[in-house]
C-alpha cells in the first residue's frame, strides 16, 4: 500500500476512534496535524471541556468553523492552519472566552471582513491569519489593546487603510508581518519604541512617506523588509546602528540620497537588498570589513564610485549584484580571493581595466555577468577552475586575446555570450565538448579560422551566433543535427562552399547566412519568403535553375543538364533509401532477436497489479511499434494479452542512457513507483537486464499537449478542453507539492510533459529529473528544465522550491491561452512570458489571446491569463501555491472571481 494511503487510513481510523471515545475522554491536548483528514470540522470536539490544545493543521478539512469552539472554557491553542475552512470567522471568537493564547488559521479560505473583534481577546499572544481571502477591510483601531501579543501574522489578508497608530503600544510584539496587503499611508513614526521587535515584514503594500527614524534603537531587531512599496526620502542615518540587524530589504521603492556612513559599522549584517530605487553616491569605503555579508543587491540605482575592496572580508559573500549603476574603476583584486561567491552580476556600469586573474576561476560561481562595461585584457586560463560556472556573460566590453582552451573544462556551462569584444584567433575545439550549452554568442569580434568541426555534438544548442567575424571555410553540415536550434546567424564572415542541405532539417525561427562567399544551389526549402533576407550578399548562390548568360539556347541547355542531374540524384536517393531500409530492417530484426534471446534474464519489478509478463513487453520492441524518440530513450507501443491492454514502453539502452549524474531511469522509478493520482501518469513496472532498461507506462493515445498546441494539430483543442487540461495538470502538480511526503518537485514542467488520454484528460509525465525535498529550498548541482520554462531564480541561484514548478506551469497556461510556444519565432527575441507581459501592458489582455478560439470564451481566457501571470511573477514568494492555483481555476467555473487577479498586479520581470 502506498505510504500516503496508509497515512490517510490511519488518520481516518484514529479520528473515528477518537469520536467513539469522546464521552469519556478528558484530554488536555489533541494533535492530529498532517493526517490527511477530510470532511467538516468534527463538532463533537466541542464537548471536551478540559481541552487546552487542539491541532488539526495540514489536513483537508472544509466547511465553516463552528461557534461552539469559542465556548471551550480551557482552550489556549487552536491550530487549524493549511486546511480548506471557509465562511466568516464566527463573532463568538471575540468574546474573550476561552483564554485563547494562540489562534492559527493560516492558509484557509476564511472570507468576509477581517475579524476586528479579535482585538477584544486580551489573552492572545499569537494571531496568525495569513493567506486567507478576506474582503478588503482595515486593521482594527484598538489593535494596541492586545497587550500580550507577541506575533501578528496577517500577510495576504486583503488589508486596507493605514497601519493603526495604536500598534506601537504592543510592547511585547516580536514578529510583525503585514506583508502582501494593500495598506497605505506612512509607517507609524513611533515604531522605533517597540523595543521587543525582532522582525518587521511590511513588504508588498502601498505604504508611502519616509522611513521613520529611531529603528537603530531597536536592540533586538534582526530582519527588516519594507520592499515593494512607495516609500521615499533618504535612508535614516541611524538605521544600521541596530546592533542585531542581519537582513534589510528595501528594494522597489523611491528611496533617494546616499547610503549612510553607519552602514560600514553594522556588526551582524548579512543581507542588504535595496535594488530598484534612486540611491546615489558611493558605498562607505570600509563596507564589508566589519560584518559577515552574504548577499548584496543594489542594482537599478544611481550609485557610483569604486566597488569596495572589503566586501568579502568576512569570507561569506555569495551574491554580489550591482547591475545598472555607475560604478567605475577596476574589479578589486581582493574579490578574486572570495571563494564563497556563487552569483556575480556587475553589468551596465563603467568598470574598466583587466579582470583579476583569480576572479575568472572562482570555484563556486554559478553566474558571472560582466556585460556592458569597459573591461579589457583577456579571459584568463584560470577560468578552467570555475567548475560550477553555468552562465558566462561578458559581451559589450573591450576584451582582447584568444578564447582559452580551458573553456572546455566548464562542463556545466549553459550560456557563453561574449559578443561585441575584440577577441581574435580561433574558437577552441574544446568548446564543442560542453554538453549543456544552449546559447553560444561570439558575434562582433575578430575571430578567424574555421567553425570547429564537432560543433554538432552540442545537441542542446538553441542559439548559435558567430556573425561579424572572419570565419572561413565551409559551413559544417553537422549543424543540421542540432534539432533544438532555433537561431543560426553566421552572417558577415568569409564562409565559402555550398549551403548544407542538412540545415533544412532544423526548425529555425531565425537564419542569417548573408554577406559571405557562399556558392552553389540553395536548398529548395530555403527558397521561400521566410528566408528571403537570409542569403543576401552571396553572389555565387543560385536560386532555382541558374544560368551564366541570357541566351535562351544556353538556358535551355542548362535546364536540360539540371533535369538530368535531378533525375540522377533522385535515382541515387531511391537506391540509397532501399539500401537504408533493408539495413535498418535487418538491424532491428537482429536487435529484437537479441532482446528475445535474453528474455529469460529480464528482471520485472511491478508497482501495480499486472496481467502480462516480460515476454509480452519485450516482443513489442519492433520498428513497427516505434512511436517516439526523446532525450532519454525510445518509446514503443505495446499491446499485451490477455485483455489487449495498450501500454507505452520507454527503452534506455546502456550505450545511450543518461549519465550517472542525472540518472533519469532511477529518478522516474523512485518517483512514479510511490505516487498515486489520477493526473500523474501511471508506471506499471520496470524491466532490467545487463544490456537494457525498460519503463512500462499506461498508454496515452493523444500524445502530448505540446504536440496539440504547436504542430500541425494546432487549433484542434477548443477552450473548454484547454481549461480542463490546465485544471487536470494543476491538480497533479498540487498533489506532488502538497500531498506527498517528502515534497516532490518535478523540475521539468512543460507542455510536452503533459500527456493526454483518449478523452483529453491530462496527466503529468516524465519525472526523469524530479527531486524530493524536505523543508525549505533545495540546492541543485546542475540545471534542469527546458528553455522558456525555467524560473528566474533557478536559472541564476540553483536553489529551487515548489515555486519553480509554479513558474513553469504558469508558462504552460500562457501556452494554452495564447496558442504560442515559449520560444517561437513569431514573438521575436523575447520569451513567451516577456512577450505576454509587454503586450498586456501596451494593448490589453485581449491582445494576446489565441484568436482561433477567443471569440466565445474571452472572459474565461482572460481569467486564466491572470492566474498565469501570477504564477510567473519574478519573485518566488509572490507566486501562489499549486493548491491555490487549483482553487483559482475552480473558482472560474464556479462563478467566483479569484482574489488579486488583476493583470496590473502581476508585473513580470524579463
Amino acid at each position: 500500500m502506498a505510504p500516503l494511503h496508509r497515512h490517510l487510513l490511519a488518520g481516518v481510523a484514529g479520528l473515528l476512534l477518537l469520536l467513539l471515545l469522546l464521552p469519556r475522554l478528558q484530554a488536555s491536548g489533541l494533535y492530529l496535524g498532517g493526517l490527511y483528514l477530510a470532511g467538516g470540522f468534527p463538532v463533537a470536539l466541542c464537548s471536551l471541556g478540559a481541552l487546552r490544545h487542539l491541532d488539526l493543521s495540514s489536513n483537508d478539512l472544509a466547511g465553516p468553523l463552528p461557534p461552539c469552539l469559542a465556548a471551550l472554557p480551557a482552550l489556549e491553542t487552536l491550530n487549524l492552519a493549511s486546511n480548506n475552512f471557509s465562511g466568516e470567522l464566527p463573532a463568538a471568537y471575540g468574546g474573550g472566552v476561552p483564554p485563547l493564547a494562540v489562534l492559527n488559521l493560516i492558509q484557509n479560505l476564511i472570507s468576509g471582513a477581517f475579524p476586528g473583534f479579535l482585538a477584544n481577546v486580551s489573552t492572545l499572544q499569537e494571531l496568525l491569519l495569513a493567506y486567507n481571502p478576506f474582503s478588503p477591510s482595515p486593521l482594527p483601531d484598538n489593535l494596541g489593546d492586545l497587550a500580550a501579543l507577541r506575533v501578528l501574522f496577517a500577510a495576504n489578508c486583503s488589508l486596507t487603510g493605514n497601519i493603526p497608530s495604536s500598534i506601537v503600544k504592543l510592547n511585547n510584539l516580536i514578529d510583525l508581518d503585514l506583508s502582501s496587503n494593500n495598506l497605505s499611508g506612512e509607517i507609524p513614526p513611533s515604531i522605533g519604541n517597540m523595543s521587543s521587535l525582532v522582525q518587521i515584514e511590511l513588504f508588498s503594500n502601498q505604504l508611502s512617506g519616509r522611513i521613520p527614524a529611531g529603528l537603530g534603537g531597536l536592540k533586538k531587531l534582526q530582519q527588516l523588509d519594507i520592499s515593494m512599496n512607495h516609500i521615499s526620502g533618504e535612508i535614516p542615518e541611524d538605521m544600521f546602528t541596530a546592533p542585531s540587524l542581519e537582513s534589510v530589504h528595501m528594494y522597489q521603492n523611491n528611496l533617494t540620497g546616499r547610503l549612510p556612513a553607519t552602514l560600514a559599522a553594522a556588526p551582524r549584517l548579512t543581507e542588504l537588498m535595496i535594488f530598484a530605487n534612486q540611491v546615489e553616491g558611493p558605498f562607505p569605503p570600509e563596507f564589508g570589513k566589519n560584518c559577515p555579508l552574504e548577499s548584496l543587491d543594489v542594482s537599478d540605482n544611481r550609485m557610483s564610485g569604486p566597488i569596495p575592496a572589503m566586501l568579502c572580508a568576512g569570507g561569506m559573500l555569495s551574491q554580489l549584484l550591482l547591475l545598472n549603476n555607475q560604478f567605475e574603476g577596476a574589479i578589486p583584486a581582493e574579490l578574486g580571493k572570495c571563494r564563497s561567491l556563487m552569483r556575480v552580476r556587475l553589468p551596465y556600469n563603467r568598470l574598466s581595466g583587466p579582470v583579476p586573474p583569480e576572479f575568472w576561476g572562482l570555484p563556486h560561481v554559478y553566474l558571472l555577468e560582466l556585460r556592458g562595461n569597459a573591461l579589457s585584457g583577456d579571459v584568463g586560463t584560470t577560468i578552467g577552475r570555475a567548475a560550477n560556472l553555468s552562465y558566462l556573460i561578458i559581451e559589450n566590453n573591450r576584451f582582447t586575446g584568444v578564447l582559452p582552451a580551458e573553456l572546455g573544462n566548464l562542463t556545466k556551462l549553459v550560456e557563453l555570450s561574449a559578443s561585441n569584444n575584440s577577441f581574435s584567433g580561433t574558437v577552441p575545439a574544446s568548446v564543442t565538448s560542453l554538453p549543456l550549452l544552449f546559447r553560444l554568442d561570439l558575434s562582433y569580434n575578430s575571430l578567424s579560422g574555421e567553425i570547429p568541426r564537432g560543433i554538432g555534438e552540442l545537441k542542446n544548442l538553441t542559439m548559435l551566433n558567430l556573425s561579424d567575424n572572419h570565419f572561413n571555410g565551409s559551413i559544417p553540415a553537422e549543424l543540421g543535427g542540432i534539432h533544438e536550434m532555433s537561431v543560426l546567424d553566421l552572417s558577415n564572415n568569409e564562409l565559402s562552399g555550398e549551403v548544407p542541405a542538412q540545415l533544412q532539417d532544423l526548425k529555425l525561427g531565425t537564419l542569417n547566412l548573408s554577406y559571405n562567399k557562399l556558392t552553389g544551389h540553395l536548398p529548395i526549402s530555403f527558397e521561400t519568403d521566410q528566408f528571403r533576407q537570409s542569403f543576401l550578399g552571396n553572389p555565387g548562390l543560385c536560386y532555382g535553375l541558374c544560368s551564366s548568360d541570357g541566351d535562351s539556347d544556353s538556358n535551355r541547355h542548362v535546364q536540360i543538364q539540371m533535369a538530368v542531374s535531378i533525375l540522377t540524384v533522385a535515382a541515387v536517393i531511391l537506391l540509397m533509401s532501399v539500401a537504408w531500409f533493408t539495413y535498418k530492417y535487418r538491424r532491428y530484426s537482429k536487435r529484437a532477436a537479441e532482446v528475445d534471446s535474453e528474455s529469460l534474464e529480464w528482471v520485472l519489478t511491478s508497482f501495480h497489479k499486472v496481467e502480462f509478463n516480460e515476454r509480452d513487453i519485450v516482443n513489442s520492441l519492433t520498428e513497427n511499434n516505434l512511436i517516439g524518440k526523446g532525450a532519454s530513450g525510445t518509446v514503443y507501443k505495446a499491446v499485451v494479452r490477455p485483455r489487449g491492454d495498450t501500454l507505452a514502453v520507454k527503452m534506455l539502452w546502456a550505450s545511450t542512457a543518461a549519465s550517472k549524474k542525472i540518472d533519469t531511469f532511477e529518478a522516474e522509478v523512485e518517483t512514479l513507483s510511490k505516487v498515486r493520482h489520477k493526473n500523474i501518469v501511471k508506471l506499471f513496472c520496470c524491466l532490467t537486464n545487463e544490456a537494457c532498461r525498460l519503463l512500462v507506462y499506461e498508454f496515452m493515445p493523444n500524445g502530448s499537449l505540446g504536440d496539440f498546441l504547436h504542430s500541425a494539430k494546432a487549433g484542434i483543442l477548443d477552450w473548454p478542453t484547454r481549461y480542463k487540461i490546465a485544471l487536470d495538470a494543476a491538480e497533479g502538480l498540487s498533489y506532488l507539492h502538497h500531498d506527498c511526503v517528502p515534497v516532490i518537485i518535478h523540475r521539468d514542467v512543460k507542455s510536452n510533459n503533459i500527456l493526454l488520454d483518449a478523452d483529453f484528460r491530462a496527466k503529468v509525465a516524465d519525472f526523469g529529473v524530479a527531486k524530493y525535498i524536505d523543508d525549505g529550498p533545495a540546492t541543485m548541482s546542475v540545471i534542469a528544465g527546458s528553455c522558456g520554462y525555467i524560473a528566474p531564480e533557478y536559472a541564476y541561484t540553483i536553489r529551487i522550491t515548489e515555486k519553480s514548478d509554479v513558474y513553469s506551469f504558469g508558462v504552460v497556461m500562457l501556452e494554452l491561452v495564447t496558442g504560442k510556444s515559449p520560444m517561437s519565432s513569431d514573438i521575436g527575441d523575447k520569451d513567451l512570458v516577456a512577450w505576454v507581459a509587454t503586450n498586456v501592458e501596451q494593448n490589453g489582455a485581449e491582445s494576446v489571446l489565441d484568436q482561433k478560439i477567443a471569440e466565445q470564451f474571452q472572459d474565461e481566457m482572460c481569467r486564466v491569463l491572470r492566474i498565469a501571470l501570477l504564477c510567473v511573477k519574478h519573485l518566488p514568494n509572490s507566486r501562489p501555491s499549486m493548491r491555490l492555483v487549483v482553487k483559482f481555476l475552480l473558482d472560474i467555473k464556479g462563478g467566483n472571481k479569484p482574489k488579486a487577479m488583476k493583470v496590473a498586479e502581476a508585473p513580470v520581470a524579463t
